[in-house]
């Protein structure tokens, strides 16, 4: 791992990011349930909507505007610009849930710097709730009184952990089917609650581990930020300290490497 920038030049930077979640939720709120979302599929089979689209369009234009000179990478527009800033954006992540109506969907904003996470906004206007953190300030979510810090739980046995194992279909694409049933028997509690929810879950205090296959940078980077500023510990499936692995495994960070064990082929 590098080097973490001090806080002073981050601030300025999740402030940007808190604006480009304001800007993104301008465009996602009022197309969410909508009766004439356009969707598509995509070469991969995903969906897109009209709101994808939209919201990453909204996002890219403002930083065209504050950050000419940084990097993006977002899932609907591909990649651009310099690499050693870059933001990494997923406009809606949650794709499946937006168009079925279903309101846990949210935009991920992350900026990377030498490819490692270093400020990350994660907004669910749908929820009426968003999370952010910065390296070295905390990970923090908004609530009527004001912003609470947040963070991981303290649990430290794998029979009081409670899991997100995003999905079975996930698990038995990659051969691990037999690692996940290991994990449903060892655990307190077992669900799938999905896509970045789950991890600002974990941040919160309220699950001990997420794990996730066939991710991309996009897909995770915001929730990096967030978990490990909550105390918590993210990391590919099999240990490395990397967001381009494909896999995830994030913990409350006291447990990981008890979880890690445990999935071990």
């Amino acid at each position: 791992m590098i080097a973490s920038p001090s806080a002073a030049p981050l601030s300025a930077d999740l402030e940007l990011a808190l604006r480009l979640a304001d800007a993104a939720d301008a465009q996602s709120l009022p197309r969410f349930d909508s009766a004439d979302l356009e969707i598509s599929t995509k070469a991969d089979r995903s969906h897109v909507t009209d709101a994808d689209l939209a919201t990453e369009r909204a996002i890219r234009a403002l930083l065209a505007e504050e950050r000419p000179g940084d990097g993006i990478f977002g899932e609907e527009y591909g990649a651009e610009g310099d690499t050693h800033r870059q933001w990494i954006i997923d406009p809606i992540d949650g794709t499946a849930n937006f168009l079925r109506g279903v309101p846990l969907w949210g935009t991920m904003i992350s900026l990377a710097i030498d490819g490692i996470p270093q400020v990350g906004v994660v907004s669910m206007p749908a929820l009426g709730r968003r999370w952010w953190a910065s390296t070295g300030s905390g990970a923090w979510t908004a609530t009527d009184a004001g912003p609470r810090r947040l963070s991981t739980s303290q649990v430290d046995s794998l029979d009081d952990a409670s899991v997100s194992f995003q999905s079975i279909g996930q698990w038995a694409d990659v051969g691990r089917s037999a690692q996940l049933l290991r994990l449903a028997d060892r655990v307190w509690r077992d669900r799938a609650y999905g896509d970045v929810y789950a991890y600002m879950l974990l941040a919160e205090g309220r699950l001990e581990m997420v794990a996730e296959f066939d991710v991309k940078e996009y897909d995770i980077a915001a929730a990096v930020s967030i978990v490990r500023e909550a105390g918590g510990r993210f990391t590919a499936f099999d240990g490395a300290e990397t967001i381009s692995a494909r896999s995830t495994l994030a913990t409350n960070g006291i447990l990981h490497d008890a979880f890690l064990d445990l999935l071990r082929d």
